[in-house]
């Protein structure tokens, strides 16, 4: 593992869990920082396609390299030629495994899947009356602020966006360069370590946040190594976070609707 890895993985901790609680903002002014610190951790560390390569998977670019026919061993009139590739100073082999297109069409069906597949878990949650009511316990936990901003901004872009670049479109890539295979599990003990000023802030069990938010981290990066897009694991992240602003709310709407029809019906 290099410096620069060591910095990769320090400085989210540093960011989230030091400097911006002491920057004293306030939800949209933690926003706008968020979103600014992951453009710019990306860009700092984030791996670049080279030109004229592709978006997948290792990449070769190749500088005036001469390739050259011959024979297979057996010649003879109908010996197949293949194609022999002089590998001169010219030639230059690059590796990028994150150089992935968000816009993939493979991504993009998983990810609308998996969105889909969480709302639906969300609204069977809520027509069960035992759920829905353990749901509407959560609603007192939303910051004050509409509902709308909640989940139509801060969310997105203060949680969504910023985790996902720093995580798996930033700092999951790098590991897996330069201390594979257990750049997942280094990668998920980051993004785990990344709540604990959350965890705090919220009064919830520290070690319990770190473990669920870890193994969480896990999945995502599982997601986005088999689908081969941030889109996939953002999209889950979204809809269980975005889902878990609003159904509550919804539940406990429909929790005091019913507690009141039932008075007014005695």
């Amino acid at each position: 593992m290099n410096l620069k890895t060591l910095a990769a993985m320090g400085f989210p901790l540093l960011w989230n869990n030091w400097l911006l609680p002491r920057l004293r903002f306030g939800l949209r002014g933690r926003t706008a920082a968020n979103a600014v610190f992951a453009t710019a951790y990306a860009a700092a560390f984030r791996t670049r396609c080279p030109r004229g390569s592709g978006e997948f998977g290792s990449s070769a670019v190749h500088h005036n390299a001469a390739i050259r026919t011959s024979a297979m061993p057996g010649g003879g009139d109908d010996a197949r030629s293949v194609p022999r590739i002089d590998l001169s100073s010219n030639l230059v082999v690059a590796r990028f495994r994150d150089c992935r297109a968000i816009h993939d069409s493979r991504g993009l069906r998983c990810a609308a899947a998996l969105f889909t597949i969480v709302i639906i878990g969300y609204c069977v949650a809520l027509l069960i009356p035992s759920l829905r009511i353990r749901l509407a316990e959560f609603a007192t936990r939303a910051p004050e602020i509409g509902l709308a901003e909640w989940a139509g901004v801060h969310i997105p872009i203060g949680t969504v966006f910023t985790e996902e670049l720093v995580f798996r479109g930033t700092l999951d890539p790098m590991l897996d360069e330069t201390i594979e295979p257990f750049g997942i599990w280094l990668g998920a003990t980051t993004f785990g370590l990344w709540h604990i000023t959350p965890a705090r802030a919220a009064h919830d069990n520290v070690p319990a946040t770190v473990a669920a938010t870890a193994l969480t981290g896990v999945i995502l990066t599982w997601l986005y190594r088999r689908t081969g897009s941030v889109i996939t694991p953002a999209a889950l992240h979204l809809a269980v976070n975005a889902g878990g602003a609003i159904a509550p709310r919804i539940a406990l709407w429909a929790t005091r609707t019913g507690t009141v029809q039932q008075t007014q019906g005695c």
